[in-house]
């Protein structure tokens, strides 16, 4: 197809300035997403909070884009079986706030300052997935955000479209 090295770096050139050409309309008539277009599909939610985030502490719960949901980290300082099973109940919460469930979980970041004792409690956390578990990391910290807490976990759901659904 291409004859030398030249002409295969100007196709190249030619298709990276095509494909780059934001916001402008592409051969087949259609518009890129604007970055304002972008936002709007953005919505948020926060405990009980029209706004949707904290503007004191600069985050969000939650934050859903298109069919993704971003759990901001829920801290507990009780690492034993109830603190873990609240722990999993707020994230619950969290998650149906836009209609998802622990099933549609695909990534979990569990941060604690005592794995050893999580270790231990994983159980209580398996509950939660009730047998569907997700991708998982778990980090030991020497401290978290919150001065007195142990252990704080993040989320990452897919919602699927309803035809979608297991």
């Amino acid at each position: 197809m291409y004859r030398n090295t030249i002409q295969y770096l100007v196709a190249l050139v030619v298709f990276v300035a095509i494909g780059c050409n934001k916001g402008k309309n592409s051969e087949d008539g259609t518009r890129a997403v604007s970055e304002q277009q972008q936002v709007d599909l953005r919505q948020k939610w926060h405990w009980d909070n029209n706004k949707g985030q904290s503007d004191a502490a600069g985050y969000a719960q939650v934050v859903k884009v298109g069919p993704t949901i971003y759990v901001s980290g829920v801290p507990t300082s009780d690492l034993s079986p109830v603190g873990v099973a609240q722990l999993y109940g707020t994230l619950r919460a969290c998650l149906e706030s836009f209609g998802a469930t622990p099933q549609d979980v695909v990534k979990e970041t569990l941060y604690t300052t005592d794995i050893e004792a999580m270790k231990l409690l994983n159980d209580h956390r398996k509950e939660f997935y009730e047998g569907d578990f997700p991708a998982a990391s778990w980090v030991e910290v020497s401290r978290l955000y919150e001065p007195t807490a142990k252990l704080e976990v993040d989320l990452v759901a897919y919602l699927p479209a309803t035809g979608e659904r297991k």
